[in-house]
């Protein structure tokens, strides 16, 4: 009978999730790669970090995880952290301790259950991460589809380390000096997503199987040789300036002749901690604010445990530091690929680490032919998905304590980086929060001279303010009750305030009453009246 059941139940996800999986494992992987790439050359590191990490990222902890649409992989926001702590510790080997020790720590955080403090993050701070990442895609990846591939992939911060632009300027640099080639190769790329994409919704069976992206990197590859033969002017070469370029094992040589691997000598250098314990606290607070946009973009709304996701995290940094990678994080550009591209399980994120492994194995000289033009139009489309207008629309409806945390975020995103983005998104959300909490604490209903003040529930010592604001406006001849019975706790700052305010009133000739009015009125008795 048992296995009888898990027939139905794979025979259920064959024909209901599994081409859903692949499509979106191989649409991941051709998004995911150049970005390993990428972050690996803005973090200073050797290319094949980026690929190991990538590949642990979705083998190993695409299984252990509790999201079934989460990616991990090298994190862009770690980028800086990553140059500053290789130049500091003098080597890439010495380097790979961090990493290890980093995700010891995160293991720790997982077993001591800190992926609860991701439900403490504002959701205005997480939709405007999602739309600032979205807008920081499409702005890194415009000069990308028009043949400028100056900068990174995968570089999202505003100031660029590979060529001393910043984004905006990138842009008009980009304009000036378009390539014909790319710009044919990433508009026809975009066409062909817009049209795949509207036919897909029309449930034509053919363009809900065969994945958009793939189609557009072989139409890419094809346009560009066309170019080599007929358009010299457009074409766009065959060096790593314009294409795709992943390291290529030499023949006869194995894998670990092009790892690093780690010098254990450093353990006696205190930096090492240090820069453990700031990157598995970076990488924690990306891997959690991810996760919560993550389920928010899941179509099925299913709940991860950021607690569970921290012991995969640790996991696959201490793998990933063994076998020469760069430290990862849940990362929202691919995890967004994933559901975009229909990724209903973990297995599209398994695969698209297979496929990572097998690029570096067999594949690279076939990959190496693929113009960054067709993947930057495939990046735009899901650039553009992140942050569609409606959403500005929608948040602006919401009013001003959901609008200025969710715009704050998406400028401090777009105009430093990530980390910094979010971070100073946080302080503004929390003060939101803290000021909307602090409002309808109380209640103030007058009848002619006599006022009643009714407290509505706990009063904390941000109502201070607005309270004193309260009682100073109050004349001679007012007769005043405080009604304590509905708050369970009162500040301390506030019960002295209105004890105190008893004898103000008294000297203005105010007469002035609190009824069941305590600091802790379930355990403390000490109640006041006037």
């Amino acid at each position: 009978m048992p296995f009888t059941n898990s027939l139905r139940t794979f025979q259920y996800y064959r024909t209901t999730y599994l081409p859903n999986d692949l499509t979106a494992g191989l649409s991941v992987f051709l998004a995911g790669l150049p970005l390993c790439l990428g972050i690996a050359l803005a973090s200073g590191a050797p290319l094949f970090a980026g690929l190991i990490a990538g590949i642990i990222g979705g083998i190993v902890v695409g299984l252990l995880s509790d999201s079934e649409v989460s990616v991990s992989g090298p994190a862009a926001g770690l980028a800086v952290i990553v140059a500053e702590s290789i130049t500091a510790l003098g080597t890439f080997e010495a380097f790979l301790v961090a990493v290890i020790l980093a995700g010891v720590i995160q293991l720790i955080m997982g077993l001591l259950k800190a992926g609860r403090f991701s439900s403490y993050f504002p959701d205005s701070v997480i939709k405007g991460m999602l739309v600032g990442i979205g807008l920081v895609i499409i702005l890194k990846q415009i000069p990308h589809a028009f043949g400028r591939d100056n900068d990174y992939e995968g570089e999202y911060e505003f100031s660029q380390l590979a060529d001393q632009e910043n984004t905006l300027s990138e842009l008009y640099r980009a304009t000036v000096s378009a390539s014909p080639g790319a710009v044919a190769i990433s508009l026809t790329a975009l066409l062909i997503l817009i049209g795949w994409d509207r036919l897909s919704r029309k449930e034509i069976r053919f363009f809900q199987i065969v994945p958009a992206a793939l189609v557009v990197v072989l139409v890419g590859v094809g346009l560009n040789e066309i170019f080599g033969q007929y358009l010299p002017g457009w074409y766009l070469g065959d060096s790593s300036d314009h294409l795709v370029r992943i390291p290529v094992l030499a023949t006869g040589n194995s894998l670990s002749s092009v790892l690093d691997f780690t010098d254990f000598s450093i353990f006696g250098d205190t930096r090492i901690y240090v820069i453990a314990v700031t990157i598995a606290l970076v990488a924690s607070l990306e891997t959690l604010i991810n996760l919560e946009a993550i389920d928010r973009i899941d179509p099925l709304r299913r709940v991860s445990s950021g607690s569970r996701e921290l012991l995969a995290q640790g996991v696959g940094n201490i793998l990933s530091g063994f076998l020469g990678g760069l430290p990862m994080t849940s990362v929202v550009i691919r995890t967004s690929t994933n559901v975009y591209s229909s990724g209903k399980t973990r297995l599209s994120t398994i695969i698209q680490g297979v496929l990572l492994m097998v690029s570096v194995l067999i594949a690279g000289t076939v990959i190496n032919h693929i113009p960054l033009a067709s993947l930057a139009a495939f990046l735009i489309v899901i650039g553009y998905r992140l942050a569609r207008p409606r959403i500005f629309i929608a948040m602006y409806q919401e009013g001003v304590s959901q609008f200025i945390p969710f715009i704050v975020t998406v400028l401090g995103i777009l105009f430093t980086n990530l980390l910094i983005g979010i971070l100073v998104g946080l302080v503004v959300g929390y003060l939101f929060v803290l000021r909307t909490n602090s409002q309808s604490s109380y209640r103030v209903i007058r009848d002619g001279k006599n006022v009643l003040i009714k407290f509505q529930k706990d009063v904390y010592f941000l109502s201070k303010p607005e309270l004193k604001d309260t009682l100073r406006s109050f004349k001679p001849g007012d007769s005043i009750l405080v009604d304590g019975r509905y708050a369970n706790f009162i500040d301390r700052d506030i019960y002295a305030l209105l004890v105190d305010y008893a004898l103000t009133a008294r000297t203005l000739g105010i007469n002035y009453e609190l009824r069941e009015v305590t600091q802790h009125k379930r355990n403390v008795s000490s109640h006041a009246t006037v």
